[in-house]
């Protein structure tokens, strides 16, 4: 299977079907999960691209691709759709580069703990989760559960048929997830948070985060849940503004933290990995209270150098290695 077959299906099914190019994205999916079949229903689609379509289909053969090799033509999919949709920016799926950064710094947390369960609290279209268990997989981690849970029911189901053409094992949950989640509590949650207000008031009015007037920052709720779903000692690791920090709101997140688990660190992601100072975000982790863990002696604050400069970037590594070992060589 490469993006040229995969596309070539999407836009035959697009244009028969009249429908979105994500759409048509999932509806090949579970084509190619369903016998390499083209399903049909009221005589659509006809039967010259119902032969066209098995044509393609037959000449796909995922059992010899990777995870990570189908991950990357699904990316590919999900670039399109997000340039020919306009995908609004809290549903935009997390650049791969960012992912692996991502999975670079909980590798070095879990240092021998080989063994862990994980939950993306806005897994979206899965695109950070699924990075997240290929590299870490390649690197000889085990993720005994994932879980997502995501509100949209279009990109819970492209993370769903993503996670099972990858051949991967997710337990997926179509839910607010700010409400009461239905997962297991894990070792670490993941989060590329959303930017912007929560509407619902009433919902959260038993948060500690929750805005004194108006409407509540979201990303601040969504941290304060994750917390609640990790286990005693657990991480989070979350992708969040920049400047996170420095507006009034986020006193009440800091006290909660404070509160509830230890600020271990925040580490700029590079400059230009973004368009402008004011998209930039970071990687925050925090780690719950209990089963020893402990307030570092020094948190963990600073930038990724760019990764085209592979000096620099080695030197960084050095450093979060003595920092690690320092901190959690107890583990």
């Amino acid at each position: 299977m490469n993006f040229n077959q995969i596309n070539e299906t999407i836009d035959i099914l697009q244009k028969s079907l009249e429908i979105t190019y994500l759409d048509a994205f999932i509806e090949t999916s579970n084509n190619l999960l369903d016998n390499k079949s083209a399903h049909v229903e009221s005589g659509l689609p006809n039967d010259q691209d119902v032969k066209l379509l098995n044509q393609i289909y037959k000449k796909m053969n995922l059992e010899s691709l990777s995870s990570e090799d189908v991950r990357k033509v699904i990316q590919l999919v999900l670039l399109k759709a997000t340039r020919q949709e306009k995908i609004q920016p809290n549903h935009q799926m997390t650049p791969d580069t960012i992912g692996f950064l991502v999975a670079f710094v909980l590798e070095k947390l879990m240092g021998e703990k080989k063994t862990f369960s994980l939950l993306d609290i806005t897994v979206g279209s899965g695109n950070l989760l699924t990075t997240i268990l290929n590299q870490m997989s390649t690197d000889k981690f085990e993720i005994s559960k994932a879980y997502g849970v995501d509100n949209d029911d279009t990109m819970l189901s492209i993370a769903g048929l993503s996670g099972q053409l990858q051949r991967l094992n997710l337990d997926l949950f179509h839910q607010d997830a700010i409400d009461d989640l239905v997962v297991k509590k894990s070792d670490v949650v993941i989060a590329d948070l959303p930017i912007g207000y929560y509407p619902l008031d009433e919902r959260v009015s038993h948060f500690a985060t929750r805005a004194t007037e108006g409407h509540s920052y979201v990303h601040h709720l969504l941290i304060e849940q994750s917390v609640n779903y990790l286990n005693d000692g657990g991480f989070g690791v979350y992708l969040v503004p920049t400047g996170l920090f420095e507006t009034e709101e986020a006193k009440k997140l800091l006290v909660y933290i404070q509160e509830n688990a230890y600020l271990q660190g925040m580490l700029n992601l590079p400059a230009n990995l973004f368009s402008s100072a004011g998209s930039r975000k970071s990687i925050l982790i925090i780690q719950k209270h209990g089963n020893n863990s402990k307030q570092v002696d020094e948190v963990l604050l600073g930038d990724f150098p760019s990764l085209k400069d592979e000096e620099q970037f080695q030197n960084f590594v050095k450093t979060l290695d003595k920092w690690i070992q320092i901190n959690f060589n107890n583990r």
